[in-house]
């Protein structure tokens, strides 16, 4: 059925008021429950007051991460390995259930949250595990001391130990629950998750799974999922202590982002993974044949389309490198037009017409077709997205706020003048054709940009690969040293010479 109406979407079934519960180190908590309503206003649901809990949510003591040091690598990789088999979507109720309410809290379609959500499992594949591992932070670092010996003799031991982590999740994308998840399991950390409003029930499914699974283990006790509405001072004030919590790992947009800022203090660490733009560069050669237009176009229309344009890896504004005269125009516009259609045929499990047009958005391109001689607007009639092409070398003046498969086309004669638009808002930058990269990978960074990935890919992320400019599982980790010396081997600072 899917081969045959690849837009066809699931169906989001009536559902009575669900109860989004607590879990606090492998307890599920039901009781003390109050209203709330998902973003948007999608769906209202009942979770524990947070404020009833709030003195059970932290660790406490740190010496209690002890039980996770009994553990090696091979049994939290074990463990991760027979979670990810339980993360059958056809198969587990938890899932089941957070999948059918999340087509009514996500920002994106039901038919790419249940590609989500069938998705899950391969993050917990072994091979993909141990290989994110190794490149991010090192296996042996997690294992024991790793010794290294000095110029002066000293003999020095780093190990990265766990931390007391509170995590707050985005929304856009379930798998980022699980990405949370898996990092706290091999960092032998303990986290709390803060659900967000958009997506509440993902992380507790998969907290449930692993409480199904295994009750008792270590790595089953180390993980809280609750939610509670961001900006309550009140509570946030009492939790977010460094007596409580070692690190905040928080992605979101520009107001939360600085929400959290107010209780960043010594003894409690932010990690920022804030929201970001992204844009693509189309070279010249794209435009020698129409064979490689095409292949660009559907690319393209990739990295636009994903997840609906969710994403900070999706393109919004893209710069074409066909020229600025009218022949260049003119190319562009054609190029615009493949992408459009290509945009419309992807697989409704990557891409689909949005959950809702932005109402802002329809109005600024419906004004911009009544302005055919600086712009030209593809599509975008039905709020299916829409291809804006620049006919002079800038971007529209809301190029911010491109959502809902909705991209910018601009000309430009000279690569170097895409360099200005770069900055450090900018994320993922798709390049086309790939020989480009070399002229442009030594560049980009030095303006800004954080990620440069093949055309068409934006959206295949890697756990390997940093992010956002930093390595977040390393950041996550305690990086501790231990130095051995001793007169013999090392010079002595009690041994120093007099100064005259």
């Amino acid at each position: 059925m899917a081969n045959a109406q690849p837009n066809a979407q699931p169906v989001a079934q009536p559902i009575a008021q669900p109860i989004a519960p607590m879990i606090i180190r492998g307890r599920l908590i039901t009781d003390d429950l109050v209203e709330v309503g998902g973003r948007g206003g999608d769906l209202a649901f009942r979770t524990p007051d947070w404020n009833r809990h709030l003195e059970r949510l932290p660790l406490g003591n740190p010496a209690r991460l002890a039980d996770l040091y009994m553990l090696s690598f091979d049994d939290i990789v074990d463990y991760a390995v027979e979670l990810g088999r339980r993360l059958d979507l056809a198969s587990n109720r938890h899932l089941q259930e957070a999948c059918e309410l999340s087509y009514l809290t996500a920002p994106t379609t039901p038919s790419l949250v249940k590609a989500s959500y069938q998705g899950l499992a391969r993050v917990l594949e072994r091979e993909h595990i141990v290989e994110a591992v190794e490149a991010s932070v090192g296996i042996r670092h997690l294992e024991g001391w790793v010794p290294q010996r000095l110029r002066d003799g000293t003999e020095l031991e780093v190990r990265c130990f766990g931390a007391r982590t509170l995590h707050i999740v985005a929304g856009n994308a379930p798998a980022l629950s699980l990405w949370t998840i898996l990092r706290n399991m091999v960092l032998r950390s303990d986290a709390i998750i803060k659900a967000p409003s958009n997506d509440p029930f993902t992380a507790l499914a998969i907290a449930r799974t692993m409480i199904e699974m295994a009750p008792d283990h270590p790595l089953t006790r180390h993980v809280s999922v609750a939610y509670w509405k961001g900006g309550d001072t009140r509570f946030e004030e009492r939790l977010y202590q460094p007596q409580h919590i070692e690190k905040i790992v928080a992605w979101g947009g520009f107001a939360s982002m600085k929400h959290v800022t107010r209780y960043i203090q010594p003894g409690l660490e932010l990690i920022s993974l804030d929201p970001k733009r992204s844009a693509s560069i189309i070279g010249a050669a794209a435009f020698a044949s129409d064979a490689a237009l095409r292949e660009a176009a559907v690319r393209l229309a990739s990295d636009i389309g994903a997840l609906n344009q969710k994403g900070c890896v999706c393109a919004r504004v893209v710069y074409a490198q066909c020229g600025t005269d009218e022949d260049g125009v003119a190319k562009l516009a054609a190029f615009g037009r493949l992408v459009y259609d290509a945009l419309l045929k992807l697989p409704n499990s990557l891409s689909t017409a949005p959950k809702r047009y932005d109402a802002g958005l329809k109005a600024e391109l419906d004004a911009l077709r009544l302005d055919d001689e600086w712009y030209q607007v593809i599509g975008g009639q039905d709020g299916e997205g829409a291809i804006i092409v620049s006919k002079i070398p800038e971007a529209v003046a809301f190029s911010a706020t491109l959502d809902d498969r909705t991209a910018n086309l601009v000309p430009v004669d000279s690569l170097d003048e895409v360099m200005a638009a770069v900055d450090a808002y900018t994320q993922t930058v798709g390049i086309y054709p790939e020989a480009l990269k070399d002229e442009l990978k030594n560049v980009l960074p030095l303006h800004g940009a954080q990620r440069i990935v093949s055309l068409g890919y934006a959206a295949a992320m890697k756990l390997a690969a940093p992010q956002d400019g930093i390595e977040p599982m390393r950041r996550m980790g305690k990086w501790i040293s231990n130095q051995i010396a001793a007169p013999d081997t090392t010079p002595a600072p009690w041994m120093r010479p007099p100064i005259d």
